[in-house]
């Protein structure tokens, strides 16, 4: 019998490791569409509320939360405690990141 209580594998740090990556490249990739969104909405603007970097972040917003949702709320399912709580971190981090600069902060 295997022991239920187990610290983490081999294989947990390596799936950890790899959503660890997805999750920055995901992000990085996020505030540069969010940026070059507000940098276009800064040439394009007459005096109009620029909407085209609020979209973008919206749409980061919801696919950073989905994904802290989905494999941080997944990775817990399955009993992993640590791998589950960084991807729920690291994402969620993200969205406050991207939120923050569509606010202009």
């Amino acid at each position: 019998m295997r022991p239920t209580n187990r610290p983490s594998t081999g294989g947990q740090i390596g799936i950890s490791l790899a959503l660890l990556v997805i999750d920055f490249m995901l992000i990085a990739w996020s505030v540069y569409s969010v940026g070059m969104a507000g940098w276009a909405d800064s040439y394009e603007s007459d005096g109009v509320v620029p909407t085209s970097a609020s979209r973008a972040a919206s749409e980061a917003l919801w696919l950073l939360c989905g994904g802290a949702v989905l494999t941080g709320g997944g990775l817990l399912a399955l009993g992993w405690r640590i791998p589950g709580t960084v991807q729920l971190v690291v994402l969620f981090g993200g969205a406050v990141l991207v939120s923050s600069l569509a606010a202009g902060g």
